[in-house]
């Protein structure tokens, strides 16, 4: 067991060092200067090289990257460049935003997709079927700025019975974590984005329950089940959808660490003020730290899930072994 926890620290570091030296590179070879940003026309070349030393960017590359890996290592993520506040007091604001869109959207994407994928398999060949499925594969592979502009279309700019976006009405403040979770006005304006990453993520769980279950249906365990005389509800329940879940939690957990980083799209459409959109803002303002610390949370969730999923796969199916070697 040891050992097990040992090889996967071992990986979670290897994979964050090798995102934290590829983004590091990345941004210092793209064309373009980062004091363009912020520096008037006017100033003289005095300025702007007094501020490239502030920044340690009048420094060799190799040794920028020391110093970079230096901070990594005592959970320092530098001062944003256009910003002047440290980088991590800026994700950890615009970390709850994404994480609340995320779980509501992805616990609703799920649940739904787990019931009517269920109920499909029972009702294989219904002219349901014939309805869902086409509804979910059309809402899965439409684009997330699409969706988003007809969710906005019909209920904010049509119905008006939401906000077109941000995260709080005019004049208000986000506040706190704790303030954000019991405000109405946020939740308020989380519906519409919510809606949309739902509509987008939950065609996967849908179909893939559907068609473990129909695997699941028709093993040697379900017949015996059947022959003992346990009732349909003990079958499909304790038996079928236990096992028909296991790469739906699997799923579940992947698209967990990948949608904390993947909504920026949605982030974008909606003005939510989330990772995705610092993000987004950081990059195009060449603000190296900033989207560099903003890269490394995101590679770091994802690395963090993907370790449950294998442990919950586990669970799930003791016979699954995360240090099995054949």
């Amino acid at each position: 067991m040891l050992r097990v926890v040992g090889e996967r620290v071992g990986h979670l570091l290897l994979v964050l060092w090798v995102v934290a030296t590829l983004t590091f590179l990345m941004f210092r070879l793209m064309p373009g200067d980062p004091t363009l940003n912020f520096l008037s026309p006017s100033f003289n070349d005095e300025t702007r090289t007094a501020l490239m030393r502030s920044f340690g960017l009048d420094k060799p590359l190799w040794e920028q990257y020391l110093i970079y890996l230096g901070q990594l290592l005592r959970g320092d993520f530098g001062v944003s460049f256009l910003q002047n506040q440290p980088v991590s007091v800026l994700l950890w604001d615009a970390l709850p935003n994404t994480a609340v869109l995320t779980v509501v959207s992805l616990v609703l994407a799920y649940a739904i997709g787990i019931v009517v994928g269920a109920f499909l398999a029972f009702r294989r060949g219904s002219v349901v079927e014939a309805f869902v499925i086409p509804t979910a594969l059309a809402t899965r592979a439409a684009p997330e700025f699409w969706l988003g502009m007809l969710v906005l279309a019909v209920f904010a700019f049509g119905l008006g019975w939401f906000p077109t976006g941000g995260a709080v009405s005019p004049g208000g403040t986000i506040g706190g974590v704790w303030e954000r979770l019991f405000s109405a006005d946020f939740w308020w304006h989380l519906c519409l984005p919510a809606l949309t990453l739902t509509l987008f993520l939950q065609g996967l769980p849908l179909l893939l329950m559907r068609a473990t279950m129909l695997e699941v249906l028709n093993d040697e365990f379900i017949t015996m089940a059947k022959m003992k005389g346990l009732s349909r509800w003990s079958i499909v329940m304790r038996h079928a959808a236990r096992n028909a879940l296991l790469p739906v939690v699997t799923a579940f957990a992947l698209g967990l660490g990948a949608s904390i980083g993947g909504n920026v799209v949605i982030e974008t459409v909606f003005a939510w003020p989330g990772i995705g959109r610092v993000l987004v803002g950081a990059v195009q303002a060449s603000d190296y730290p900033l989207a560099q610390g903003a890269f490394i949370m995101i590679a770091f969730v994802l690395v963090v899930m993907n370790t449950v999923a294998d442990m919950a796969y586990a669970w799930l199916d003791p016979r699954v072994s995360v240090g099995a070697r054949k």
